[in-house]
């Protein structure tokens, strides 16, 4: 069952987003050639810490870290362990936090107004890096991947169905010679972490469920250099390309309002 969000909730989720963007922003100034993914994590680990919030990825199915730190082949999941970047990888950080009620609203609600606001949410983002010079058709990749979750994000409004907003991007990326992660997928978010429904980055126009006011989810646009086809990688967590090909992934939290989309995960 897909949940619909109050305004209030949505006002809470976003202010959790907030947080959650300026923490990725933080993470992104590390990346640079020589740096060692166990630094990302502990950095994450503190900065979480601080905003009084809680890893939402660790122990997630038995994952064991609070960051997903995804290199080259490595699509999602990837494990910020063992790995050191260098001169021409593209890296994804892609992080979960849930934050209390309290933490985020700071009195700025009466909680006995709005009895629905119990307990706290769930917010997720995820953005792709280059590490110093990289290859030109690379960086196109990325950027590709980026536009694409901007145009899936303007599709998004009340009466279009989650089709089109697959069909959008599917048709987009299919002109740019790049594969389509198929079995990955973007999800709805709340006070769970997964939520309904899946929102693949292909479609056909009306097919699926309508978008509706006070719909939260994730939109997260996969793609690889290569065929697309995905395989579990060697450490048990990640996925990552089954040819080799390199991968980048961006993800927004994104809210369905009367006038459109309002993405929760920015400055």
């Amino acid at each position: 069952m897909i949940t619909i969000k109050t305004p209030e909730e949505i006002s809470v989720m976003e202010a959790g987003g907030k947080i959650l963007a300026r923490i990725i922003d933080e993470l992104a100034l590390m990346v640079k050639p020589g740096a060692a993914a166990e630094n990302f994590e502990r950095e994450a680990e503190r900065l979480i810490q601080k905003t009084q919030g809680k890893c939402s990825f660790k122990g997630q199915d038995g994952f064991p870290s609070c960051l997903c730190f995804s290199v080259n082949e490595e699509i999602v999941h990837g494990l910020p362990k063992g790995k050191k970047l260098k001169d021409g990888d593209v890296v994804s950080l892609d992080l979960g936090i849930f934050f209390n009620l309290e933490t985020l609203i700071k009195g700025k609600i009466d909680q006995k107004k709005y009895p629905n606001l119990k307990n706290g949410f769930h917010t997720d983002m995820a953005k792709t890096y280059l590490v110093g010079e990289v290859d030109s058709e690379l960086q196109r990749l990325v950027r590709v991947t980026k536009k694409a979750l901007k145009r899936g994000i303007k599709k998004c409004k009340p009466g279009v169905t989650f089709g089109d907003i697959g069909e959008t991007i599917e048709r987009y990326i299919s002109g740019q010679g790049f594969g389509i992660v198929r079995d990955l997928c973007g999800h709805g978010i709340g006070k769970e972490l997964h939520e309904d429904p899946e929102i693949p980055n292909y479609g056909a126009r009306h097919s699926g469920a309508k978008l509706k006011e006070g719909m939260v989810f994730c939109l997260e646009p996969m793609f690889t250099s290569g065929s697309g086809k995905i395989k579990r990688g060697k450490d048990g967590f990640s996925f990552v390309s089954e040819d080799g090909s390199i991968a980048a992934h961006f993800e927004h939290m994104v809210a369905v309002t009367k006038d459109g989309a309002r993405v929760l995960t920015e400055n």
